[in-house]
């Protein structure tokens, strides 16, 4: 056996040399192997890195194989231009002719379905002309060291140095061959940078000078040049400027001249405001009359319009459909105001807001330096239906889900939208009594009005108060069924709750005044009430969260978006949720008994609180960090008699938590769960703890084509806030908890379509803490004869999106 295994990993090798990426470069040719750059002590090699213009490919050094590579020899071994080139003309040709015959026949149903087709193939051709076929598209071709681009590159690099203020920088480079790979080295010169002396500002317009010297300018004195500045510095001048009544004014009037002294390494930098060639100076502009239309749809008659005026607003609707109240407190535009591009801007954003439109378009007549703000719209579809059918993963299980929802628009001529939601669907879910993954059957239905403004008694002002903020209340009720393998769950809902956001749209805000539900288990398998039952006998009331109850909450939520969190653009950003919970607040008022024994009704009070903060920084255009913290917190009191309704507890372990151990089987504490007949950790059963604290550590790199990978490292735990005795060493203590952090590692792979991302992940445990102190590091368990380590130690995570 071991001779066969040795045999076989010397086959590998010989299989992967006979891939080498060097193989079919071409005589006198030499495949770029490896860019370095050198000297760079001030400025940022990120930033530099880019400017490179031939990269090489990702080979691994020992073989030099590449994927990629072998990916695009591989499509193009069977690829045949020629063939494609004359496919290509034959369907132009095809193309020409249907169009020639949809000239002469434009409504011809058979002939618009032909020419669709035709376009299609057309542009798929045009496309595996281009780049090849789809194995071809998938990978990449070896890259040939091209010198020219080597030349370009240093001319880029000596741009991108000049502009950020190392004006004498040179940059040079060196080229190493052995065999047929190349390897190039730049050698940066950065030399001492200019820095900023003084900046002046030349205008002939007072008070144009006035603003500009009372604001805060982007370039600083006795800071390094940097044109990017100057760039920021001009677009500030242009927004300061419109938001000060200065309407005509643009930033191609700002001009900007440099001087150097080379002996000082020192710049100054001259601001011109540069007069308008259409008048004599900058005016301002003031706002004489704000007009705003609804305009009809095709089968109105004009008839049916509608005059009304509201806050110096002219309203023209058709039929009276509308609420000027509402659709004022969206316009922060004031007759007598001076003109603001900031204000247009977010009364367009905050109309567009109401979801009441198709379009909102905001334009100005002038006249002298008055000026007429119009805002036409057109009404969006009164009824809108949509459906959706899918697949949900959960705990690596694919299950199939069909939603709906039907939206009425303006249902009570106000802004309010009538909203009907259905979902149906089977998801994964692990048993609680017996190994293995099953389909959970899950139905919900619901009926909402969302209000476009606060619903608050006795404060008739609120409406045009708090317009800029996006306010929306909704109320809700709606019912949920779930058919799980032990027991069937219904709950009833009803919620009142407020959404607001910050001006910026940075910080999103939402409080739950009133989250009532009346939840119901009308059927527990006799399997799964023993296991309740035995733990009621070892002092763990979790049957009572099975009890029929009424479960009221008090919550709020803030979201705060650092810099777009989400889009995954070039610049780091970040995300921060805050969630805190009261429960059962209003039997703090009344006369209730505890849950007992003799209880045919539970009854909850909890206080809860949860931080989540989630980081995403970049390296480069192909490698990032994404990093993430949580951490929350739940206490029952009062009649809850120390035990939470079952949804409002935390578990951990899962492809969104910590992904080397099963979905919502971490934990809690160093609690050891029960033994299999093989002598190995039964985790059938979920554990749910109320306390959680989980960090997730990833570092991703693209790969090839739609192909990405990811190494991460995930660490963790739940716990009790007391002493359960039916799970010893569950509890949070000060003196042991950081001996209690589950770790595990893996690696992902990810496909990335932009439109969805299918991840896979592999994770193994590293520190188990329900093993014995002294115990707990098992990844040396890892070797060559069990590279998954012993039984149930990896764990692979199939899902949809990011984990986090």
């Amino acid at each position: 056996m071991k001779f066969t295994k040795y045999i076989l990993f010397i086959c590998a090798l010989i299989a992967l040399a006979a891939c080498s990426v060097t193989k079919r470069i071409p005589d006198g040719k030499f495949l770029l192997y490896e860019n370095e750059l050198e000297g760079v002590e001030q400025t940022n090699k990120d930033d530099l890195n880019p400017l490179i213009i031939q990269e090489p490919n990702t080979i691994i050094p020992v073989f030099d194989y590449s994927l990629g590579v072998n990916i695009y020899r591989l499509g193009q071994s069977f690829y045949d231009s020629a063939k494609v080139d004359a496919k290509l003309d034959e369907k132009r040709e095809e193309l020409q002719l249907i169009s020639q015959r949809r000239s002469e026949n434009p409504d011809d149903g058979k002939l618009i379905k032909k020419q669709e087709k035709l376009e299609t193939k057309v542009e798929n051709l045009e496309k595996k002309q281009e780049f090849g076929n789809f194995l071809m598209r998938t990978g990449n071709p070896a890259t040939i060291l091209d010198s020219s681009k080597t030349v370009l590159s240093t001319t880029e690099m000596s741009n991108y140095l000049f502009n950020k203020g190392y004006m004498d920088a040179k940059v040079e480079y060196e080229v190493r061959t052995k065999k047929k790979k190349a390897f190039v080295t730049y050698k940066v010169i950065e030399n001492q940078p200019y820095t900023i002396d003084s900046v002046y500002v030349r205008s002939e317009n007072e008070e144009i000078l006035k603003l500009i010297n009372s604001s805060n300018s982007e370039l600083q004195v006795n800071t390094n040049y940097d044109q990017d500045k100057i760039v920021a510095e001009r677009n500030r001048l242009e927004d300061l400027l419109k938001n000060n009544g200065f309407f005509m004014f643009s930033k191609s009037f700002i001009e900007y001249n440099v001087f150097q002294d080379t002996s000082k390494k020192t710049v100054v930098i001259e601001e011109l405001i540069r007069k308008p060639t259409f008048t004599d100076i900058h005016e301002v502009y003031t706002i004489d009359s704000i007009y705003f239309r609804v305009n009809p749809g095709a089968n109105i008659f004009e008839d049916e319009k509608v005059s009304k005026q509201y806050r110096d607003i002219d309203f023209s609707f058709y039929r009276d459909r509308f609420s000027e109240k509402i659709l004022s407190s969206r316009v922060f535009l004031n007759k007598g105001e001076r003109y603001n591009r900031s204000k247009v801007l977010q009364s367009q954003r905050q109309l567009n807001n109401l979801d009441l439109f198709r379009f909102v378009n905001i334009s100005f007549d002038t006249l002298n330096t008055s000026l007429t703000a119009k805002i036409i719209t057109q009404p969006n579809q009164k009824y809108q239906l949509t459906n959706q059918l899918g697949l949900s993963i959960t705990e690596q299980l694919p299950g199939p889900f069909f939603s709906a929802s039907l939206r009425n628009r303006n249902f009570f001529r106000a802004g309010e939208i009538l909203e009907f939601n259905f979902r149906a669907g089977l998801e994964g879910v692990a048993s609680a009594t017996d190994q293995g993954v099953y389909q959970s059957k899950e139905l919900g239905t619901s009926a909402s009005v969302i209000f476009p403004r606060f619903l608050i008694p006795f404060f008739p002002k609120s409406l045009e108060k708090y317009g800029k903020y996006n306010p929306n209340t909704r109320t809700l009720i709606g019912y949920n069924y779930t058919n799980r393998p032990e027991y069937t769950r219904s709950g009833l809902n009803g919620l009142i709750s407020y959404t607001w956001a910050t001006t910026s749209n940075r910080q999103q805000f939402t409080l739950n005044l009133a989250d009532i539900n009346y939840i119901r288990t009308p059927k527990i398998t006799d399997e799964f009430f023993d296991v309740l039952v035995d733990l009621v006998e070892q002092g763990n009331n979790l049957i009572w969260s099975f009890l029929p109850s009424i479960v009221s909450s008090i919550s709020g939520q803030t979201i705060i978006n650092f810099n777009r969190y989400g889009e995954f653009a070039t610049n780091s950003a970040s995300l921060l949720k805050l969630f805190a919970e009261s429960g059962g607040t209003t039997l703090n008022f009344l006369n209730v008994e505890d849950n007992n024994d003799e209880t045919d009704l539970g009854r909850f009070q909890w206080l809860k609180f949860q931080a989540d903060f989630r980081k995403y920084i970049p390296i480069d255009n192909k490698q990032t960090i994404a990093y993430r913290l949580n951490f929350g917190i739940a206490q029952p009191y009062g009649v809850s008699n120390g035990i939470l309704p079952y949804e409002k507890y935390f578990f951990a372990g899962g492809g969104t938590s910590i992904r080397a151990w099963q979905a919502r089987r971490l934990g809690p504490g160093s609690y050891t769960p029960p033994l299999t007949e093989s002598g190995y950790f039964d985790y059938r059963f979920e554990q749910p703890a109320e306390m959680l604290f989980e960090t997730m550590l990833e570092y991703r790199r693209k790969l090839v084509g739609y192909f990405d990978m990811a190494l991460f490292i995930d660490a963790g735990n739940s716990w009790n806030i007391g002493v359960e005795p039916s799970r010893p060493g569950s509890d949070f203590r000060y003196d042991r908890f950081y001996k209690e952090i589950a770790v595990g590692t893996g690696i992902g792979l990810r496909m990335d379509f932009d439109f969805l991302i299918i991840r896979l992940d592999m994770a193994t445990k590293a520190i188990d803490p329900a093993r014995p102190e002294g115990e707990r590091w098992i990844l040396d368990n890892i070797s060559f004869k069990r590279p998954l380590g012993e039984k149930g130690q990896t764990v692979f995570n199939f899902g949809i999106g990011y984990p986090f």
